[in-house]
């Protein structure tokens, strides 16, 4: 990262570097206040069923409506932030020497002030959350967090709603990313203002009502689906419309790759809404319900945005094409500012039935079991219940089946143009999306955050079986096979952005041996043995982060060892082989570690569950000590394996090199050391002689 003035750019690009004119701040006004009067709209007509439901008293009408008001202030600034980060990394070119180009400098600008401003909307959400579950005044509730804060617990009286925790970590994650925006000149920055600004959205989607109740695992799930896509699609468009309104270089260029994240962003959007709706109502509640009437209008608005932007692709693509339209004048530009109008009364409408309560759960009687982790368990897992108990989990499952589906296009891709792909490959890829599968979507993820003994079966699978098969598939060998280059003077594509990730100081970083075996063995340690998993195994949010994890941490201790795909760092096979011998007794000895623990890990959020077949907690702990044991020597066996295998056939491969330079030059450097010998031994002789 850097700090220094950027060098002075051309004339022909210095108004593009200058203040958004007045004309584009009052644009993005007009979006916030469009939103907000969709926002109090919907919370006109359920703000009082919804106290009423809740048993709440009236915190008064600036909690009321301040509520939603500022939750989409905050969303529309947050999809900006995102989507102009998206802008500045992928829709323009960086320059050469990876500087960011006067358009992705601008966007990142932009980028930093919408997260500033969705860190600002994060915190005033906070004593807003409190103040609307208490009944107390905005006044009042502000008065009582600042006056507790540091006492029982570091947030005072405001902690003690889940909501406005989840709020602070968003106005975290916000500022972190407002400040690298604001403080990054080149283009790898702008990746680490997308992870932040993508944490940013986590917070909201996994507290609400996609959160609670029955299916909320689908529901939090569907949600954050929909969140991202649409503040892909709605910040993306913003980005895109405002380069193009300044006379940007790589206007056509942009809107055509904007024009193709969004058509994958409306399915995305659309499936995951639908979902989400499913959850919370029936089909005839759509139409009976104030909910389902505003889900209705929030369809509508989709179709809306949806047509727009088929007309985009029809249209407007070719008409910057032809290039003789004044960009503040061009089809796209108007057609683009209605569409964010559109977008701007879907947030509006959003952000209302945040506060609407759904008609499933004003009236569901739930399980304790249910109300936890979404579902009932009525039975003891069982063979039968792990193979065909299944539950599909939306983020894993359809990454796995993504996946499988890309890597068979990649393969086909290359057949049809006449290379070859080593059908081992294939098969190692297509077995570790299938295990991905089975651990996330079967009766293995179905029971997994209620028994640790089966969560540990999936910690095994995720953290060490499907790694070692998604390594052997050499995904990124087979993307830079497959995924033509750009052409010299083009501006950098998929391809690029591959070698530039690869070759990168952070992945030059990560790949140290001593880093990648202490995120896969430590982690073991620390979850588990220390207080982390008892702390975040009852929330829905703790769950995802830890099959990311294994699935991270397993994934880059493959790849140091025995991967096929280009490393940013060269490790030796002895080095290789040192890794995995000395990585052995440190899984024997966590296993066993865990078989002989006499507290219960996690005791009180297993007693919540009320399972009545599963009371013997600390027996199933043992088991789950076993399975950790028993299973992870039998993967990191079949590594050594693979690794010895690999290391035969470069062995092979360098002979081979050897005997085809000595056939070309006729066995020179051979020929060269017989006569090294034969004049060593002359001279020896010579001296004896003497």
């Amino acid at each position: 990262m850097s700090t220094t003035t950027p060098a002075a750019p051309a004339d022909d690009q210095r108004d593009s570097l200058r203040d958004p004119s007045q004309a584009r701040r009052l644009f993005v006004t007009g979006l916030m206040a469009v939103g907000m009067v969709a926002a109090v709209i919907v919370t006109a007509a359920s703000a009082a069923t919804a106290l009423q439901l809740a048993g709440l008293p009236d915190p008064g009408w600036v909690v009321t409506y301040g509520l939603p008001v500022v939750t989409v202030i905050g969303q529309l600034f947050a999809a900006i932030g995102f989507g102009a980060a998206i802008f500045a990394a992928f829709f323009v070119p960086p320059q050469a020497d990876g500087e960011l180009d006067v358009g992705g400098y601008r966007a990142l600008r932009w980028s930093s002030v919408a997260f500033a401003g969705w860190a600002m909307s994060a915190i005033a959400l906070i004593p807003l959350s409190v103040a609307t579950v208490s009944g107390h005044g905005l006044g009042e509730t502000i008065s009582r967090c600042v006056s507790t804060v540091g006492q029982a617990g570091t947030m005072g009286v405001c902690g003690e709603v889940a909501e406005s925790r989840y709020w602070l970590w968003t106005a975290i994650f916000a500022i972190f990313a407002a400040a690298i925006a604001r403080a990054s000149l080149r283009w790898g920055w702008t990746i680490l203002v997308i992870v932040l600004g993508f944490l940013s959205l986590m917070p909201p989607a996994l507290s609400g009502h996609s959160s609670s109740g029955g299916d909320h695992d689908l529901g939090a799930n569907s949600l954050i689906l929909h969140i991202v896509a649409a503040s892909i699609w709605t910040g993306g468009l913003i980005a895109v419309l405002v380069y193009a309104f300044g006379k940007g270089r790589w206007r056509t260029l942009a809107v055509r790759r904007y024009s193709r994240v969004a058509f994958w962003c409306l399915l995305v959007v659309a499936a995951s809404g639908v979902l989400n709706a499913l959850v919370r109502m029936t089909f005839a509640e759509l139409f009976t319900t104030t909910y389902g009437q505003v889900v209705l209008a929030k369809f509508i608005t989709l179709l809306a945005a949806g047509l727009l932007g088929l007309l985009h692709r029809r249209r407007t693509i070719a008409d910057l094409e032809a290039g003789g339209t004044d960009p503040k004048n061009s089809l796209f530009v108007r057609f683009a500012a209605v569409e964010a109008v559109v977008f701007a009364i879907a947030f509006g409408l959003g952000a209302g039935l945040s506060r609407t309560p759904p008609p499933i759960l004003a009236t569901a009687d739930v399980t304790p079991v249910e109300l936890k982790i979404g579902y009932r368990l009525d039975e003891a897992p069982s063979l039968s219940n792990i193979l065909f108990d299944w539950r599909f989990d939306l983020i894993f499952g359809t990454a796995a089946i993504l996946a499988a589906l890309v890597y068979l296009r990649g393969v086909w891709r290359l057949h049809r143009r006449g290379d070859s792909w080593p059908i081992g490959r294939t098969i190692a890829w297509i077995l570790g999306c299938l295990a991905l599968l089975f651990a996330t979507s079967s009766g293995m993820g179905r029971y997994s955050p209620a028994v640790f003994s089966v969560h540990m079966m999936g910690h095994m699978m995720l953290s060490m079986l499907v790694p070692i098969l998604l390594v052997l598939g050499a995904p990124m060998t087979l993307a830079l096979r497959a995924i033509p280059p750009a052409g010299r003077g083009q501006p950098p594509g998929p391809r690029e952005w591959i070698l530039t990730g690869i070759h990168s100081g952070y992945s030059r970083f990560i790949t140290h041996p001593l880093i990648a075996v202490t995120l896969f063995v430590g982690s073991f340690y620390v979850l588990y043995l220390g207080d982390l998993f008892e702390s975040i195994v009852d929330n829905h949010s703790g769950h995802l982060a830890m099959n990311m994890h294994f699935l991270f941490a397993g994934f880059l201790f493959y790849w140091v060892v025995i991967g096929i795909d280009p490393s940013p760092r060269e490790v030796s096979p002895v080095a290789k082989l040192g890794i995995v011998w000395g990585s052995l007794p440190f899984h024997a000895f966590f296993g066993v570690t865990l078989m002989l623990t006499s507290a219960v890990i996690a005791e009180g959020w297993y007693r919540s569950l009320l399972l009545p077949w599963h009371t013997d907690l600390y027996s199933d702990q043992q088991t789950g000590g076993g399975i950790a044991w028993a299973t992870g020597e039998f993967p990191l066996m079949i590594v050594m394996i693979a690794l010895l295998v690999q290391w035969q056939r470069q062995d092979s491969k360098q002979a081979k090199r050897f005997d085809r330079h000595a056939a070309r030059d006729h066995d020179a450097e051979l020929e060269s050391y017989n006569a090294m010998l034969a004049e060593m031994h002359k001279s020896d002789t010579a001296k004896h002689a003497d």
